[in-house]
């Protein structure tokens, strides 16, 4: 399967004010919601909703190995009123995804694509080396970096911005699904319980080859991470207007999220417009996605993709007014092929947004 940086979706309750959860702080950071959308970050579901292993909010520690980005919730069907030229609430294909994602488990979703097989580093040729290596190696360039990137429908997963950090000072995490901003949560601040992503930060250590301890790189990170904010890809104003996150950044990352939340291709390209609007003219975008997939298992939960070809995740970066400075391909081998999905491979590209 791929990774995961997939969207994820539940109802928004509208409280009275604009609030983010702030890492360095010690609870809700809020705004005047004169200031901000309506569409606020989601109250936490019941333990039950939470994905397999919850209780009372703490999720069970399991080992990470492997497996594809991070799906990361990144859209919604809800409250149409919330941003004008947005897709009606009404469209029966957003709808039906809003609908199955409010099933989405985290933890089921990290079993399936972090732990062995998909989640083998020890391969070289596996999955998950392959989307660490690319990721390293475009970093290594040194003309992706800046002050400030956005991780769009992070999901619940960090490795896709192991090499980022070390780039960028400040870092904003995004998804729709609260279940998935508190699994980021619970690792950003090393709370019992937390996902082990060691196994990534010491194989993300080893290529990059800077002599730097896995410890020393998750610390990074967490101290670059500055906020995780909800999205919804599918609004003109994916973040809405509340000034939460800097903009516009200087790059972008995101890994499986626009195909798993967009019903169809015209859903996908609108997506990937609303998301260019974060990015600054010259900026980067780095995009991980599932080739020729068509479903995926969360627990319960079963999620449509819409299934997307090599050329079409070109075609649909130039349209939104990218030059495409790389795009790999890889091939999920029939070992890997374990039943959880029916991906045929993994992309990824390497973009830059044209204009000065």
């Amino acid at each position: 399967m791929v990774e995961q940086g997939r969207g994820r979706m539940l109802p928004p309750i509208p409280p009275p004010c604009v609030c983010c959860w702030d890492i360095k702080g010690d609870g809700w950071h809020r705004e005047d919601a004169a200031r901000g959308p309506r569409q606020l970050i989601a109250q936490p579901p019941p333990p039950h909703r939470r994905g397999q292993g919850w209780r009372a909010g703490v999720a069970p520690q399991i080992k990470a190995s492997g497996r594809k980005g991070g799906r990361g919730s990144s859209m919604s069907g809800t409250d149409r009123s919330q941003a004008a030229g947005a897709v009606p609430d009404s469209d029966p294909g957003l709808a039906a995804v809003s609908s199955a994602y409010q099933r989405f488990e985290p933890r089921a979703y990290l079993r399936n694509n972090y732990a062995p097989p998909r989640g083998d580093l020890s391969c070289p040729d596996g999955v998950g080396p392959w989307k660490l290596r690319c990721l390293a190696q475009t970093f290594a360039t040194g003309k992706v970096s800046g002050r400030t990137l956005i991780d769009i429908g992070s999901g619940p997963t960090i490795y896709q911005l192991l090499s980022a950090c070390a780039h960028f000072e400040d870092i904003t995490m995004t998804d729709f699904l609260e279940v998935n901003r508190q699994e980021l949560r619970l690792w950003l601040r090393e709370e019992p319980g937390a996902f082990d992503w060691s196994v990534y930060s010491q194989h993300v250590c080893l290529i990059e080859g800077k002599g730097e301890s896995w410890q020393e790189k998750e610390c990074q990170l967490r101290a670059r991470v500055k906020r995780i904010l909800p999205i919804d890809v599918h609004r003109p104003q994916p973040l809405g207007a509340g000034g939460l996150a800097p903009l516009p950044a200087d790059a972008l990352v995101s890994a499986f999220c626009l195909e798993a939340v967009s019903p169809d291709l015209a859903s996908f390209q609108r997506a990937l417009d609303h998301i260019t609007t974060l990015l600054r003219p010259g900026g980067h975008l780095l995009l991980i996605g599932a080739l020729e997939e068509s479903w995926y298992l969360a627990g319960e939960a079963r999620l449509a993709v819409v299934p997307v070809r090599e050329e079409e995740v070109r075609e649909a970066l130039v349209r939104s007014g990218y030059e495409v400075r790389d795009l790999r391909t890889y091939t999920m081998p029939a070992h890997l092929q374990t039943g959880v999905d029916d991906v045929k491979g993994i992309f990824f590209t390497w973009a830059q947004k044209v204009g000065v």
